[in-house]
């Protein structure tokens, strides 16, 4: 009986876990816990990537500590990276995608490649932080960086070559980055190169259930751990998640909810279609080169900010929302919610008026369920079905 290690990480926690298989049904015991807090410099908002290593390092203590383990995996959120030079050094610490640094890039990009052919080369929607342009952000701002950097790694990746020492990208995670063709499966060198972009930086891309390559003998000698595979899992996290939804039947929608709530299909082909850029839907690659046709919408972040601020637990939160009768409705997915220094006061301002805090989080709940509704109109309207189920996935199914 084998075991795995399995390390997965939300844009606000993450979490270790030894799973094994048994009589068709894996057994799953969670061995390490911790937070994912981002970092903020002079202004930027970073990912601390050297904490978040030092809590694979202990995850992996621990679980040599449980009777070892035979391979390794990671999936973390999409679309942030790290720069290696030629030495595989770390160039700068990797930004957060709630950086505002990249506001304006679109725009930007668009005078080299129209919007809509950019989605008809990638079919991703357009959000300001996707891969491409925090790296035209480089290209146009920081063109010195990009100068010195050799590889890009997306975040899963990066970890997997600091347990390995090997230069790989796995393809679930580089579909979130906006250059990845959904037609051949490998970056989009035409498009990288029209950019201006090197295409030197961009490593050789791996299925799911690849192996990245070996624990590193400097890993095992200080963790006292064996030298085990480290494997390419669907390493987004949302393609991860998927895949523990049923399936079976075509009528399936589903919720990947967490700091973001990612909604939508699994589909044998990509949606390129003007429509579906016009409603801001993407398409992500998942496992077996099935496409992830989903919308991203604002989950539970807004819920998690007003926790922090309100010191009170998640369940007491929804216990106090019942007590309020409010039933004014806001855009959850407005601008203003991304990154706000006080989620409270941006809420009761948007609402117009002084409200209790029952009544933010009644609001709250039933903003982000009616924004979910509205996906689920657009959704049946593109693809021209009616859905009967909808399965709810991760941390926010809570």
């Amino acid at each position: 009986m084998k075991k795995v290690l399995a390390f997965d990480f939300g844009a606000s926690s993450g979490r270790a876990m030894l799973a094994t298989l048994e009589d068709g049904k894996i057994n799953m015991k969670e061995i390490h816990r911790f937070s994912n807090d981002p970092v903020v410099v002079r202004g930027s908002m970073y990912w601390d990537v050297l904490r978040l290593f030092f809590e694979i390092k202990a995850g992996i203590t621990k679980a040599v500590n449980e009777g070892g383990f035979d391979a390794v995996s990671i999936d973390t959120w999409g679309v942030d990276f790290g720069l290696l030079d030629k030495n595989g050094r770390l160039l700068a610490n990797p930004y957060h995608y709630r950086d505002s640094r990249t506001h304006d890039i679109p725009e930007k990009l668009f005078e080299i490649i129209p919007k809509d052919e950019l989605y008809s080369e990638a079919g991703l929607q357009c959000i300001h932080f996707n891969t491409i342009y925090q790296l035209m952000y480089l290209k146009f701002n920081e063109p010195e960086i990009l100068d010195r950097a050799d590889k890009m790694l997306m975040t899963p990746d990066l970890f997997a070559y600091m347990l390995t020492g090997e230069i790989k990208e796995e393809a679930t995670i580089a579909s979130t980055s906006n250059l990845l063709n959904p037609h051949t499966k490998n970056w989009n060198f035409d498009l990288i190169e029209r950019l201006g972009l090197p295409k030197s930086l961009f490593a050789p891309i791996v299925k799911p259930g690849n192996i990245y390559g070996w624990l590193s003998d400097e890993i095992c000698e200080e963790l006292g751990c064996k030298k085990v595979p480290v494997i390419a899992v669907a390493s987004h996290d949302t393609a991860s998640a998927v895949m523990a939804v049923p399936s079976n039947g075509d009528n399936v929608m589903y919720i990947s909810s967490g700091t973001w709530s990612l909604m939508g299909i699994e589909s044998l082909t990509p949606q390129l279609a003007d429509i579906c850029m016009e409603h801001s839907f993407t398409n992500e690659g998942g496992y077996n080169y099935r496409y992830r046709v989903l919308k991203n919408i604002m989950g539970l972040w807004i819920v998690q900010c007003l926790q922090k601020q309100m010191n009170i637990s998640f369940g007491e939160m929804v216990e106090l929302a019942k007590t309020s009768s409010y039933d004014k409705l806001f855009d959850v997915n407005a601008e203003r919610f991304r990154a706000p220094t006080d989620m409270r006061a941006e809420i009761a301002d948007e609402l117009g008026g002084s409200l209790s805090d029952a009544d933010i989080l009644n609001s709250v709940y039933r903003s982000l369920a009616y924004s979910y509704s509205v996906a689920v109109n657009e959704l049946e309207t593109l693809v021209g079905k009616r859905y009967d189920k909808l399965y709810i996935a991760g941390g926010g199914a809570k």
